[in-house]
């Protein structure tokens, strides 16, 4: 039975890995998938999913505009599985185009993106995701500043770290990293402080 999945993670959880595992697993079984992704990510082309350890895959790129729903209707050969990656910032139309997939066209969709901004906000797409999703799985990483669980995404502009400011801004590792609550608001205690404390 097809479902709607959104996996999510903070930064360096190894999401896009993920996604270029499940397409290759499938693909290995001749089974064709749709590969989508946001058109806001520009960081190696529009339509390009890129893992930070250099595998990268072409894909369908979503713009506002973009009626997934059609697109995915229209292919002459059903795809077995639609991937999204960048699901973050899928506006609450596509999600709902993506609902309809499953629910109409048996098609499952799984959905690959961050849950909250460096505001430690919802992006539009994983809160409706959040909403509409069958099946909602975290993909974990530790904090970059000690051993617990990255739950947070904290973004650094010349050394510093910033809490406000336009929610879309593209970036890796030069400008954001996985933290946890803790580090989130004290950035500055690292793990060499934490050890001093005890």
């Amino acid at each position: 039975m097809a479902q709607l999945f959104f996996k999510y993670g903070a930064m360096n959880s190894g999401k896009t890995i993920e996604i270029l595992k499940v397409a290759h697993n499938y693909e290995e079984q001749n089974k064709p998938v749709v590969l989508m992704t946001s058109g806001l990510d520009t960081r190696d082309g529009v339509g390009m999913i890129s893992s930070r350890i250099g595998l990268k895959r072409a894909a369908t790129p979503i713009f506002a505009e973009t009626n997934v729903f059609d697109l995915i209707a229209q292919l002459k050969d059903t795809p077995y599985c639609v991937l999204v990656d960048e699901a973050q910032f899928l506006q609450k139309k596509h999600v709902l185009e993506f609902a309809r997939v499953v629910d109409e066209l048996h098609i499952p969709v799984m959905a690959f993106g961050l849950k909250n901004d460096f505001r430690n906000e919802l992006f539009e797409g994983s809160k409706y995701l959040l909403l509409y999703a069958d099946k909602i799985e975290e993909l974990k990483t530790i904090c970059w500043f000690c051993h617990k669980k990255a739950t947070m995404n904290l973004h650094y502009i010349d050394g510093r770290p910033v809490y406000e400011g336009d929610q879309v801004q593209i970036g890796g590792n030069e400008a954001y990293y996985p933290v946890c609550r803790k580090h989130y608001f004290h950035p500055e205690i690292n793990e060499t402080n934490l050890q001093s404390e005890h």
